[in-house]
């Protein structure tokens, strides 16, 4: 990869991140704001100077070629744009513009939260080697990217591989998407957690009604939280399955909050798996947990923006 630091930036609904990260994926600086997510959007968008502001007065500053942007989406990276559903003041924001204003005409690249996740997977994390993969965020939504053919498949709008809105259950509950029996619908941490409460699990003394209290349920046995995750698990191998039979992928790497329930989501993931993953050619596909972390979105962002400054090198050669 690109020896040049690149500027990243990972945009969610609860914080934006950004860092200076060198061509081995290494962060050399870091700057955090919490997202004002239910303020105006020009609001939000100081946050996001902030960070940047933060960045560029480190003295590696200078090194910093492009940026790279993952955001919750939708985004549409050909207008570059950004309408992340839980930041309702952002719609059709123009995010690349305002971020290239604030660093002084550095290119900017955006693509999707899930789709830098998958890049730093592939570059550095459970799907590196691989040459056709699909990597998953399941937590508060779940969020997904491609790669095809050795490469990060974004798509014209950056949203390829968003395996959340994938319809599972064609009579499904209604999902904000507008949609019916989306995977997210039935496989994010809150939606998890309601299936657990609404079937008669009750949380202990702390009151905890997250996932990660229904996982801890599910650890210790108890029947309602090991079914509420097996009805995750059910979607998100539908969900795979399909992918796997459109694209061709052989890994399925697992990250978010989700995920790091371990075995109670992964064994019973495998098992509905086989009997969705029938046909020949994905039969072999193996599901795995991630192994970026937190990082991951800040990463993916960083590799996303090195390969179009290196492209555009290559093009000047």
């Amino acid at each position: 990869m690109h020896t040049d630091l690149v500027a990243a930036l990972d945009i969610g609904g609860t914080k934006i991140a950004g860092a200076l990260v060198d061509g081995h994926g290494h962060i050399q600086a870091r700057a955090q704001r919490a997202t004002p997510a239910r303020e105006d959007g020009d609001t939000v968008m100081a946050a996001v100077e902030a960070v940047l502001a933060e960045l560029s007065a480190s003295p590696l500053w200078g090194r910093a070629t492009a940026v790279g942007i993952g955001s919750a989406g939708p985004v549409d990276a050909s207008a570059g744009t950004v309408s992340p559903v839980n930041v309702p003041g952002w719609r059709d924001y123009p995010l690349v513009r305002r971020v290239r204003d604030a660093v002084g005409g550095l290119p900017v690249e955006l693509i999707g939260d899930g789709v830098a996740i998958t890049a730093a997977e592939h570059w550095q994390g459970a799907a590196r080697g691989h040459d056709n993969a699909l990597c998953m965020v399941v937590s508060t939504g779940v969020g997904g990217g491609l790669v095809l053919g050795g490469r990060l498949h974004p798509g014209p709008t950056g949203n390829a591989g968003h395996i959340g809105h994938i319809s599972v259950d064609l009579d499904g509950d209604p999902c904000p998407c507008g949609a019916r029996g989306c995977v997210e619908r039935i496989a994010s941490g809150p939606n998890i957690a309601r299936r657990a409460l609404d079937a008669g699990w009750r949380p202990g003394a702390d009151g905890d009604t997250s996932a990660a209290a229904v996982a801890a349920a599910a650890r210790l046995g108890h029947p309602v939280a090991v079914a509420s995750f097996e009805r995750a698990a059910q979607a998100l191998a539908a969900g795979i399955a399909a992918t796997a039979t459109l694209v061709e992928i052989d890994i399925a790497v697992v990250g978010g909050g989700v995920g790091k329930a371990g075995e109670v989501l992964f064994a019973p993931l495998r098992k509905a798996l086989t009997d969705y993953a029938t046909l020949s050619f994905v039969q072999r596909l193996v599901v795995v947990p991630a192994q970026m972390g937190t990082d991951a979105g800040l990463v993916g962002a960083a590799a996303a923006a090195l390969s179009r400054t290196t492209a555009a090198t290559a093009a000047h050669v």
